[in-house]
């Protein structure tokens, strides 16, 4: 195969192979969803287990013993409660926004250091706890070691804006950035992979949360079985795992061409290109990373260029995917599965059961999108899991589902029924806005507002998933079941979005995104010819919907 790259107003077909190099690298690379999934799954599985209830929240724990149906739905309606689970995404983009100027002063392999041993002491504080403010203090320092060990997205941009030309390899320091960084994995899968299988390898990342969530479900499940009720303990000190399997990860991961050609390896990086690519004849690709790295050293002002008229499309993008993303209701389920299962009337055991089995579903309905986003495209995926997701939304907010019912003598079938919608939601958004949410912004922001326009897509969504775990209890006690109606409605908004605004990018090399903007019935208002003058290799569909003859 070739990969592509324009240049010069031409598009170039670089020999080239999705080589075993290429596909461990990524792989490792997208294990930085690990740490994201395990925190998104744990949290929910611990606040099921009744020891850790009637050790922390006894409140709560009393709900529980009440046989009322109020408070069947209103039991974990607790700020406190929410904040242990929702504090560590507002430390986590709270340490981000900090953490250049740590860098800055002290170095990048220090910071990150640094935020490796906040997230170890988080872990160990967690395990710990004898008190609510431990376990609040714990998750903090987890968020804030998320946060530092991704900080590499938002220093200096004169040290991290040299890989943007091209999806086959990244910046000087991208070697290091992405060892811890569950944020910026996204950017480095798109630009590492050949484009033709960017779409799969990206979605790497997003399998990697999944797994992380299902270990987590798993864990929690044979943790709430040990004898005298202190399994939770092994839970939240379990944390420290996917961080050394991280830490472990970034040994592996391969120095790129772009670093050595910035530090004057000229040789080294002809040949370590040999080996991405799988073929001698790579010359031509060589002489172009060079012109390429020299030439974006150039670029100034990053964020002010967000502000152009031309960006509007890309801006819209970065705010509204993530937005729509944790409106869709999925961290409802992933935050709280187990929680929300037990109100509906199972066990103890067996809603960390249920967890587990939307778990599962989670990781194979991500494996269809794997196989599936760059056959069939990123529309269609939105589109067929808005659908599926708004059709389960709609059945189990319906009266047989809790409205009217009394949700603690819900009948043994019932119960399974309401599973069943649930995985079947589940993987209507594991196939679509779960990895899409991740992937399309990753591969749409043009090289002068890459790291700014992704930085602004990481903070709306953290923001919006601390926003949700807060709230979401709460929301629960008032609206019962028809809090599913209140996501719908915004599954709704987003598949009208998706369906008149986002163009299709499958298939079409980074470098030459800027094409559907021009074409597309909309975006082309604020998109001139001039601004993006690079040509492509394909042709647009009417409307600007997607290329044809890639």
């Amino acid at each position: 195969m070739a990969v592509g790259i324009a240049v010069g107003g031409n598009t170039k077909a670089y020999p080239g192979n999705l080589t075993p190099f290429v596909t461990v690298t990524c792989i490792v690379a997208a294990m930085g969803g690990l740490i994201f999934g395990y925190d998104i799954g744990i949290s929910g599985g611990v606040t099921a287990m009744p020891s850790f209830l009637k050790k922390f929240f006894p409140s709560v724990y009393r709900k529980q013993q009440e046989d009322s149906i109020s408070n069947q739905y209103c039991q974990y309606d607790s700020q406190t409660l929410t904040m242990f689970t929702s504090s560590l995404y507002l430390a986590a983009l709270l340490a981000s926004l900090v953490a250049s100027t740590t860098t800055r002063k002290f170095g990048r392999k220090l910071s990150m250091l640094f935020g490796g041993i906040l997230f170890c002491a988080g872990a160990i504080i967690n395990g710990a706890a004898k008190a609510v403010w431990m376990l609040i203090v714990g998750r903090i320092l987890l968020g804030f070691g998320i946060g530092f060990a991704n900080q590499n997205k938002w220093v200096s941009w004169k040290m991290t804006k040299t890989r943007f030309l091209y999806p086959a390899v990244s910046d000087p320091d991208m070697s290091f950035k992405v060892k811890q960084d569950l944020i910026l994995c996204p950017l480095y899968l798109s630009e590492m992979a050949p484009y033709k299988f960017r779409g799969a390898l990206n979605i790497g990342f997003q399998l990697s949360i999944t797994v992380g969530i299902l270990v987590a479900n798993v864990l929690n499940y044979f943790f709430a079985k040990i004898h005298g009720g202190w399994g939770w303990r092994l839970s939240l000190g379990g944390a420290m795992v996917p961080a050394l399997i991280i830490t472990v990860g970034s040994l592996v991961l391969p120095d790129t061409p772009n670093s050595m050609i910035e530090r004057g390896q000229h040789d080294e990086a002809r040949e370590k290109l040999r080996r991405i690519r799988g073929v001698e004849d790579v010359d031509e690709e060589f002489r172009d990373l060079v012109a390429a790295s020299e030439a974006s050293m150039k670029i100034e002002h990053p964020w002010r260029n967000l502000l152009q008229r031309k960006y509007r499309p890309h801006m819209t993008m970065a705010v509204m995917i993530p937005f729509f993303q944790q409106l869709t209701g999925i961290n409802v389920i992933m935050f709280y599965a187990p929680v929300l299962f037990n109100t509906i009337g199972f066990g103890s055991n067996a809603s960390l059961m249920s967890a587990v089995i939307t778990g599962v579903v989670n990781v194979v309905a991500t494996m269809v999108s794997i196989y599936g986003v760059d056959k069939w495209g990123r529309r269609f995926l939105f589109l067929e899991g808005g659908f599926q997701m708004l059709i389960c939304q709609q059945l189990v907010s319906g009266p047989s589902f809790g409205i009217n019912g009394n949700p603690g003598e819900l009948p043994k079938w019932y119960a399974i029924v309401v599973v069943l919608f649930i995985c079947i939601y589940v993987a209507g958004f594991a196939w679509s806005w779960g990895p899409l949410g991740w992937l399309v912004p990753s591969e749409i922001f043009p090289l002068e507002i890459r790291s700014a326009a992704q930085s602004i897509n990481v903070s709306v969504n953290m923001l919006f998933t601390f926003i949700v775990a807060q709230i979401f209890l709460t929301m629960l006690c008032h609206l019962k079941f028809g809090l599913f109606l209140f996501f719908a409605f915004f599954v709704v908004l987003m598949s009208i979005f998706v369906y008149y605004f986002l163009p299709e990018t499958k298939g079409i090399p980074i470098e030459e995104m800027g094409q559907v903007w021009k074409t597309h019935w909309f975006w082309s208002k604020y998109v001139a010819d001039e601004d993006y003058p690079i040509g492509g290799s394909y042709e647009m569909t009417k409307g600007g919907q997607g290329p044809k003859n890639v």
